[in-house]
């Protein structure tokens, strides 16, 4: 071409949670079955959709006006509703013109970081989520920044290094939290939350929280609301119903803006992220009608109780197979849907493998998948994968130097969930022991 058409940014756009997807979907030729494990998709995994909640949908499409354009911003509607469940809380007050809709957070993700100036960097936990680290580090031409999640203390984050990394990196104008978090399923506690808060107002940031699993919490743990601590810091939250509902097909999330009048540049963000969606007309119309009416349903607090005790005790079946298991730290969940194993340092080599039974499929493996310098962790993924058909996603490919996997706590079989984490378990014991 006459000019050089992708940034520098675009080598750091990677998203392995869906990439292994490719790979699995090569098994197909050899009659191996998948165990999805990669992704969070309750429906994919077997839960099912109460009936109210299809006859809410079914009722909002039986309207004609259903099928036009809304507010720019989203149905006006819903945002006051949402403004004034927001309200409730206590702590920052928002009107209906504090929220924003999106196609799913995806697309909120993107906007936010796209509209950042490249010079300013986003410090994001890691592991990291990687929609959120690949689009900081597009934006900036550069390797995300990140502190630390610490798996020998529960995943809690190192409060020091996030302290140091910004005292020296003057770049820094924001603090990505997820909350609970993915991948590792940690719920960050009150005490922790209230001194990230206190960091970002002595730098003059403002603060980013994921929330969209904030209302996945169980064993006897619940996820704080960024409205609810974070004082007169200016700051975004990010909320869905793709997970909570679960509806991830409806691609419907949107961000709430907290405290924008305190802080020019914070407020002229907000306004670009506004103006960005205004040119787009409108996000998708029909989950956002449905909002309140689900979530007003009489039934829907149940509902959401019980697939929080289901959750819950496939983390304590899962930390009943794996806990035991010499060469992995491991840590049990209470938020979000996912769990996070660490290999412990140097239990993982290049010499390992695991047996594979189809002689063309470990000729594949061995000689076209496992590379010479890919990390250990995603050597083990790719085995696990072709010996097993489970399908996990390497730790190291969530902007991460630890080495490890990232599973799902979805499966609604339970039958299946003991047979896929023992397989799993044993699996893991013949790699190390290889």
């Amino acid at each position: 071409m006459r000019q050089k058409l992708i940034s520098e940014g675009a080598n750091e756009l990677s998203y392995e949670i869906r990439g292994i997807v490719k790979k699995a979907e090569v098994l197909k030729r050899f009659d191996q079955k998948v165990i999805w494990e990669n992704i969070g998709d309750p429906v994919q995994k077997h839960n099912q959709v109460p009936q109210w909640m299809r006859e809410i949908i079914i009722d909002l499409l039986q309207e004609n006006d259903t099928y036009g354009y809304c507010h720019s911003k989203g149905v006006a509607e819903t945002r006051a509703y949402l403004a004034m469940m927001n309200n409730k809380l206590g702590g920052a007050q928002i009107n209906a013109d504090d929220i924003l809709f999106f196609n799913g957070l995806g697309d909120a993700i993107s906007k936010l970081y796209q509209y950042i100036i490249p010079t300013s960097r986003v410090i994001g936990p890691s592991p990291a989520y990687s929609t959120h680290s690949s689009a900081e580090a597009a934006h900036a031409n550069h390797h995300p920044i990140t502190y630390r999640l610490n798996p020998e203390n529960n995943w809690y984050p190192d409060l020091e290094e996030l302290y140091l990394k910004i005292k020296y990196n003057p770049n820094i104008v924001s603090i990505l939290i997820i909350n609970p978090d993915n991948p590792t399923g940690m719920v960050y506690p009150l005490e922790v939350l209230q001194k990230i808060v206190d960091i970002a107002r002595e730098f003059d940031l403002f603060i980013v929280s994921d929330e969209i699993y904030t209302n996945i919490t169980y064993n006897g743990t619940v996820a704080h609301p960024l409205s609810t601590i974070i004082g007169d810091v200016p700051g975004i939250a990010m909320k869905g119903i793709s997970k909570e509902l679960p509806w991830p097909g409806s691609r419907c999330g949107w961000v709430e803006y907290y405290n924008r009048e305190k802080d020019p540049e914070f407020n002229r963000l907000c306004q670009t992220l506004d103006n960005a969606k205004m040119i787009e007309v409108c996000s998708t119309k029909l989950p956002q009608l449905a909002i309140p009416k689900i979530f007003d349903h009489p039934q829907y607090i149940a509902y959401r109780n019980e697939m929080n005790e289901k959750i819950g005790k496939r983390s304590n079946i899962i930390t009943e197979i794996l806990k035991p298991i010499k060469g992995l730290t491991f840590n049990q969940t209470f938020g979000a849907f996912y769990n996070t194993m660490i290999f412990k340092p140097e239990v993982l080599h290049q010499n390992q493998k695991l047996h594979i039974k189809n002689k063309a499929l470990k000729t594949l493996v061995e000689n076209e998948w496992i590379e010479q310098d890919m990390p250990n962790d995603k050597r083990f993924v790719y085995y696990l994968l072709a010996a097993t058909g489970i399908c996990t996603v390497p730790i190291s490919s969530f902007a991460s130097d630890l080495q490890g996997f990232r599973v799902t706590l979805l499966e609604e079989d339970e039958e299946l969930l003991y047979k896929t984490f023992t397989t799993l378990r044993d699996a893991i014991q013949e790699y190390l022991t290889s």
